[in-house]
């Protein structure tokens, strides 16, 4: 089987995401599953036949299954495109554990459809979170709430730039948290100060609870950021319509940057990004 491992949201070798990917047809569940273990990256994907889609569409961790990955269907379509199997202009459907998703090429870019999640503000145990991310209230933007989306992911606004990098979590205590209150998987902080002057936020992400402590650059935190910034009263509708570009990783050495666009007439959410492979292989087993 041929294994290519892609660095997703950058078009520079060894920055971005990285994320294996190969075909699955005719392999159990459970050897995908080790494949990725094997892999030990945050996500592999595994592309295979489908009814209902052009393809079928997993994401595994070295230890489960996920329900959507950015970076590694990103990386997928990447791979695709290396087999000869997408073409610029070309629109393609997973299928996939979060639904039929589509996913696009245009000008060797890839764009990812992103579902659109329910959100409220929260303000449950803010003492007890502030504590596992070792930070105190001073820090965060002024007046800006807590959200949380139905995928189990907190936004949290962090007033600077600087701050945001030297946040240093306890993440025994965060995987605590979660495994606690079952609505609350990831902690994404984020804030409007950003390394380029073209972007509009920085975001760390930190999901213990899934095996990460924290990710490089994550696809399905940045797009559902979009509708997330407009809920809070920081961007405009219009601003939603054009795009927003998001930097991510940087403070890992992993620069990546992730695009969000929303079409109102079709109300869907798309990201956007390079990729670049960086490792061709085979799997023998």
């Amino acid at each position: 089987m041929k294994i290519y491992q892609i660095d997703a949201f950058t078009k520079e070798p060894f920055n971005g995401n990285s994320a294996g990917v190969t075909f699955g047809n005719g392999i159990t569940d459970d050897i995908k599953r080790k494949i990725a273990k094997e892999m030990n990256l945050a996500e592999t994907a595994f592309l295979s036949k489908s009814d209902k889609a052009d393809f079928r569409l997993q994401w595994f961790t070295p230890s489960i299954e996920v329900e959507l990955c950015g970076h590694a269907t990103i990386a997928s379509l990447h791979f695709l495109k290396e087999h000869s199997l997408i073409k610029n202009g070309e629109t393609i459907t997973f299928d996939t554990k979060s639904g039929i998703l589509k996913c696009k090429m245009e000008n060797d870019r890839y764009f990812m459809q992103i579902p659109l999640y329910k959100m409220q503000k929260y303000s449950g145990e803010r003492d007890s979170i502030l504590s596992a991310l070792g930070i105190s209230e001073n820090i965060l933007a002024k007046e800006i709430p807590w959200v949380l989306l139905e995928n189990t992911n907190m936004y949290v606004c962090i007033k600077s730039l600087n701050e945001l990098k030297n946040v240093s979590p306890n993440f025994k205590e965060l995987k605590k948290i979660s495994e606690r209150n079952n609505k609350i998987g990831g902690f994404a902080l984020f804030t409007t100060e950003t390394i380029e002057k073209d972007n509009f936020t920085h975001c760390r992400y930190f999901v213990p609870y899934w095996g990460i402590d924290e990710d490089p650059v994550t696809g399905s935190v940045n797009g559902p950021l979009l509708p997330v910034l407009k809920y809070l009263g920081l961007i405009t509708d219009e601003q939603m319509y054009n795009g927003l570009t998001f930097e991510q990783g940087d403070f890992m050495e992993r620069s990546g940057r992730v695009t969000a666009k929303f079409f109102p007439q079709e109300n869907e959410l798309y990201i956007s990004g390079d990729a670049v492979t960086v490792i061709k292989g085979e799997i023998i087993f």
